[in-house]
């Protein structure tokens, strides 16, 4: 956030807080560790979580990146609870301010029930030694009995993930994943491509995303279980940054995320072995130096 923006939204008496600020004004030493939830909570009773940041790409108005397709959820109920605590204990690390301590923050609704759709907000970072989302993945990757959907901006997974996917479509499940055809990081949309091989050969069906930057990050599984967050498919996300995510189980919407799978799909270009072996030797010998350093990526 420039520093005007920031001063006009304290004009305008809103609070804002910067999670890891920068030292001397420029020199940020934990540069790895980035808060990289999206969160907001309007009155304990409605909340949002998923891929959309606030900047103009996010909007379609930044043209090199042609159409930017995302999603985000909203979500009533209990769950926004989890949401709003989530967002506490960030801003109090943030801001140094203890919001625990304000009861009118945390005095539960009444909710006029639509559903009983169970939901369950997980983060996770490097402040804890679990790797909940991470785990949580490779679960719901192991547990898929017929189709396993992804949607993601980068597909830079670690060895358990990688081989998850892999086992997963040998053993006769459906597994399809998404990623854009057009780059935000040209670097990283190399590291991308430079894992197709490996998953296209265990059956693996890979899509590229042709109108546009693809920033969804979707996990559906079975139309049983369902993943909406802000964690990307690579090691920075699984393992360096804060992230938080929405576990749907069973919910009705999870029908309606496969079929905007299958939509987004059908204005895709469908990657094959051939063509994800058919690159020059230096492009190759560039993706594999790359991939020595995905775990900084």
């Amino acid at each position: 956030m420039h520093h005007s923006d920031w001063a006009r939204l304290e004009k305008a008496g809103i609070k804002v807080a910067e999670f890891f600020p920068a030292l001397l004004g420029k020199l940020q030493l934990r540069v790895n560790y980035r808060n990289h939830r999206k969160i907001v909570v309007i009155d304990g009773r409605i909340g949002f979580v998923g891929g959309f940041n606030v900047g103009r790409e996010y909007i379609g108005k930044d043209k090199k990146f042609g159409y930017w397709r995302d999603t985000h959820v909203c979500i009533e109920g209990s769950a926004v609870t989890s949401l709003a605590v989530r967002f506490v204990l960030d801003w109090n690390y943030a801001a140094r301010e203890n919001l625990f301590l304000e009861d009118r923050l945390f005095e539960i609704p009444t909710y006029v029930r639509n559903g009983r759709d169970p939901v369950q907000i997980i983060s996770s970072g490097p402040d804890s030694q679990t790797k909940t989302i991470h785990d949580n993945y490779l679960r719901l990757i192991h547990s898929a009995k017929k189709h396993v959907y992804i949607q993601t901006p980068y597909l830079i997974p670690d060895d358990s993930i990688l081989d998850a996917l892999m086992i997963a479509s040998r053993s006769g499940v459906d597994v399809r994943i998404i990623t854009p055809h057009i780059p935000d990081k040209r670097y990283v949309f190399e590291v991308t491509r430079a894992h197709y091989p490996p998953l296209l050969e265990a059956g693996v069906q890979i899509y590229e995303y042709t109108p546009g930057f693809i920033h969804a990050k979707n996990f559906v599984v079975d139309d049983r279980f369902a993943v909406v967050g802000t964690v990307n498919l690579d090691y920075r996300s699984l393992y360096l940054h804060f992230e938080c995510a929405a576990w749907m189980y069973r919910c009705s919407c999870i029908q309606d995320m496969r079929e905007d799978f299958l939509q987004t799909q059908a204005k895709s270009q469908e990657i094959t072995l051939e063509q994800s072996q058919q690159v020059s030797p230096l492009t190759r010998l560039v993706r594999s130096v790359l991939r020595l350093f995905a775990p900084l990526m």
